[in-house]
């Protein structure tokens, strides 16, 4: 179905993506939409490659996102970018955060991260990187990177961006909601 519009977020366990994945059920669900959200975990714990599909419109039959349909990937980590960038449309975005985290392979010394990541993708695709364990570093809370980037994010997609601080003050816990919110206009602002 044409009006179903495909988001893909990728990262590695331990990133925050189940959280981003209910901020944006979350968003669909008070916008009317019909969604439906599924996971993948390679390794479910720390480390391992997770893809959770979020997926909205009229009426959506199936949560899977098929390659060439995806138009939004946000990506948490450089590689999980590389790994998912063809399942992009033609005039879809990444949004990626601008950090390396090595996977087992490359930990053990199997294999080499691979270096130009970014500059490679820009080559195919329309990118948008951000360093947004900078950004939430310098707002003195690691862990909102996430909301950093679903910040940038929600530009790419059709929302207000009054709703998506109120979905993400009903979703995030109660005691960081400040520091979530702000987060997500740190990004919002940076796109």
């Amino acid at each position: 179905m044409a009006d179903t519009k495909n988001i893909m977020i990728v990262g590695v366990g331990g990133q925050g993506t189940l959280l981003t994945s209910r901020i944006l059920g979350g968003i669909t669900v008070a916008a009317g939409y019909d969604v439906k959200l599924s996971e993948v975990h390679g390794m479910a714990q720390r480390g391992g490659s997770v893809v959770t599909y979020v997926r909205y419109g009229t009426k959506v039959a199936e949560p899977i996102v098929e390659q060439g349909q995806a138009d939004v990937l946000i990506a948490f980590e450089r590689l999980e970018a590389l790994r998912y960038a063809h399942f992009l449309k033609k005039d879809g975005v990444i949004i990626v955060n601008d950090q390396r985290i090595d996977p087992m392979p490359v930990v053990t010394g199997v294999a080499e991260y691979p270096q130009g990541i970014i500059e490679d993708l820009s080559k195919e695709y329309r990118v948008i990187s951000v360093d947004a364990q900078a950004e939430a570093l310098a707002m003195g809370n690691s862990k909102v990177f996430n909301v950093i980037i679903l910040g940038v994010a929600a530009q790419h997609m059709d929302f207000p961006k009054e709703q998506w601080i109120e979905v993400i003050k009903n979703t995030v816990p109660a005691k960081t909601i400040d520091i979530n919110v702000k987060a997500f206009e740190r990004g919002y602002e940076i796109a």
